[in-house]
């Protein structure tokens, strides 16, 4: 961990950082002393100058070299180069020569629960948090829950400073239909539908998701339905294509073109394709067809998630045995894991269509579209909380995006959906310091966003590899 100097905290805030306390957000979230959380605290809140950093800062603007960050309270106070902004005195000053500096990830498609090989889903109540939040992902959505109520409980424990973890937006239980999974909810009908959105809305969640059987008209009544209640709706689709959800006044889709039926020819209404992957091989990504596709989600503004990390899982012959991940398993996880990527090396998808599907989220970005991504840890087991969300970075890079393009998908465009973009998704002036700091050049190495050694969430830097740390061997349990 780099060296901490002048560890002393200033005396008197300056006129600034009084002006910024005052808008700081009731949600603000500081670990409360002798908890889970405050044992990972390396750096107090305080003034805090961060120094020597190379900074990509979230909007898309060209990587910064030699960048100072100066951090009032909960949120950042000044960013400008080295020896141009004023470091306030008794601030903490901490020399990061050698070290890149990213906003906290918004992960946009993350989950609260672990799906291992074949198919056994744990709620992840001690190493799902501790991931994220380690790995760099300081907010998530759970874009579908297994244990909702256990999952708002996390939420409120993390927002008293009880628990380590990023700020969490809650997503309600799977909305589908009648063939899909016995843990999610099956309409019968618009009527239900309705009452299952007022319920939730009740309950705290705040987004919706539909799942791949659910019918247009059950789907049309629950968008309805949760416009009325403030909430917004996503959904991994099949049944329903993207440019018909759309018609149907969708937020969020989810996952690109591997479930994305508007190119099965023939498509009958409210009919799930059986294997809409062999489709995905043969779209043309920069055709009229994706167009229309793309063109109706960017007029209508929906933005689509990107789940690159647990889709590569399924291809022959990709690099999916992470050391890391692997050491974070509990042994039969592993063993259980390592024996189905086996397998999948043989039999798997062809990496052609993994590289097309990469290729159309290039598309539907280039084209105007707003990306954003998340880890969805399930499929199976291979993609972890976390180091799913980072691996996603590495997969960006492999498509071809820039590293500024690519943080600014794992953060800012986030953000934006979630509708939190005024305080998170990019290092400015004035928004939460939630930052992660990594060993090394990430511009000149994609590998370097699996370095992290500090998380800043509302101004307090968390120990990243101590929260991993304790992580090892517990995946699949807790």
């Amino acid at each position: 961990m780099p060296k901490l100097k002048n560890r002393v905290a200033a005396a008197t805030l300056s006129s600034l950082a009084v002006l910024l306390a005052t808008a700081l957000p009731a949600t603000a979230q500081r670990p409360a002393p002798g908890s889970e959380a405050a044992a990972y605290v390396a750096v107090e809140e305080g003034t805090i100058a961060l120094t020597g950093v190379t900074l990509i800062d979230g909007t898309g603007s060209p990587a910064q070299r030699d960048r100072t960050i100066v951090i009032e309270g909960a949120r950042i106070a000044a960013v400008g180069p080295d020896g141009e902004v004023p470091i306030p005195a008794g601030a903490e000053t901490m020399d990061l020569d050698g070290h890149t500096i990213m906003p906290g990830m918004v992960g946009l498609h993350n989950h609260l629960f672990y799906m291992a090989a074949g198919g056994r889903m744990h709620p992840m109540s001690f190493t799902g948090q501790r991931l994220y939040l380690g790995s760099g992902v300081t907010t998530i959505r759970t874009t579908g829950s297994l244990a909702t109520y256990a999952e708002l409980n996390l939420k409120d424990e993390i927002e008293r400073g009880l628990q380590p973890g990023p700020r969490i937006h809650i997503t309600a239980p799977y909305m589908t239909g009648d063939e899909s999974l016995n843990i999610m909810t099956r309409f019968r009908g618009p009527e239900q539908a309705r009452r299952f959105v007022r319920y939730w809305a009740a309950e705290g969640a705040t987004w919706l998701k539909a799942y791949t059987t659910i019918s247009g008209e059950d789907l049309a009544a629950a968008i309805d339905e949760a416009h009325r209640q403030g909430l917004k709706v996503t959904g991994h689709l099949c049944s329903i294509s993207f440019t018909e959800a759309v018609e149907l006044g969708i937020d969020n889709i989810e996952h690109g073109l591997g479930t994305n039926s508007d190119y099965v020819e023939g498509k009958a209404q409210d009919e799930c394709p059986p294997d809409l992957w062999e489709v995905a091989e043969g779209v043309d990504v920069e055709g009229p067809e994706a167009n229309a596709t793309f063109r109706a989600m960017i007029d209508n503004g929906v933005a689509m998630t990107s789940t690159l990390a647990v889709y590569e899982l399924f291809v022959q012959g990709r690099p999916t045995r992470d050391a890391r991940t692997l050491a974070a398993m509990a042994p039969s996880v592993r063993e259980d894991y390592l024996a189905a990527k086996a397998e999948i090396d043989e039999i798997g998808r062809s990496p052609e269509g993994f590289l097309n599907a990469m290729a159309y989220e290039k598309a539907f970005h280039d084209a105007g579209g707003v990306l954003a991504a998340g880890v969805d840890p399930t499929g199976n087991g291979g993609a972890l909380a976390g180091y799913g969300d980072q691996r996603n970075y590495e997969l960006f890079i492999e498509a071809g995006f820039t590293p500024e393009e690519a943080v600014r998908i794992l953060s800012a465009n986030g953000a934006r959906v979630l509708d939190v973009f005024d305080d998170l998704g990019t290092v400015e002036a004035g928004k939460l310091a939630d930052l992660v700091v990594m060993n090394g050049d990430l511009t000149a190495n994609p590998a370097v966003v699996r370095e992290v050694m500090i998380v800043f969430k509302d101004g307090i830097g968390y120990d990243s590899r101590a929260m991993l740390d304790d992580v090892a061997g517990r995946v699949g349990i807790n």
